[in-house]
C-alpha cells in the first residue's frame, strides 16, 4: 500500500478495496507510514468512504491486537460502516491484517501523521 491516492489528504474518487485479498499489509511510500487514528473526512484517500483506525496503534509489547476501522460518512457517529482488523507493531513500522471492504467506494487510508 504505497500509492499517493491512498493518503488521507488525497481527493476522493471511486477507488475501493472491495476486492482486496485478505493478508498483512504495510503503509509506506507516498501512501504514508501508518493508518490514520483520527477521522478522515468523506471524499479523501481516493474514495468516497475512507477507512481509518478508530483507536490507538499497539505498542511492541502488546503484540497483535484487534482494532476497529471506521469508514467515514456524514452520519452522526462519523461511520458509514465498521470492520475489525488485526494490527501489529513491528518496532519501526506497523502491519495490518486487512480484508476486502464491505462494499465499493470504501478504502483503507494511510498517513504520515502520528
Amino acid at each position: 500500500m504505497n500509492t499517493a491516492d491512498r493518503k488521507d489528504t488525497y481527493p476522493g474518487k471511486n477507488l475501493c478495496d472491495n476486492e482486496l485479498e485478505k493478508g498483512w499489509y504495510r503503509f509506506e511510500g507516498e501512501a504514508g507510514t501508518r493508518m490514520p487514528t483520527t477521522r478522515v473526512h468523506k471524499d479523501k484517500c481516493g474514495t468516497i468512504f475512507p477507512g481509518w483506525l478508530n483507536g490507538v496503534h499497539p505498542t511492541v509489547e502488546e503484540g497483535e491486537v484487534v482494532r476497529e476501522v471506521c469508514f467515514s460518512a456524514f452520519s452522526p457517529d462519523c461511520c458509514y460502516d465498521r470492520e475489525n482488523i488485526k494490527v501489529k507493531n513491528c518496532s519501526s513500522y506497523y502491519v495490518y491484517e486487512l480484508d476486502a471492504t464491505p462494499g465499493c467506494d470504501m478504502r483503507y487510508c494511510g498517513t504520515d501523521s502520528p
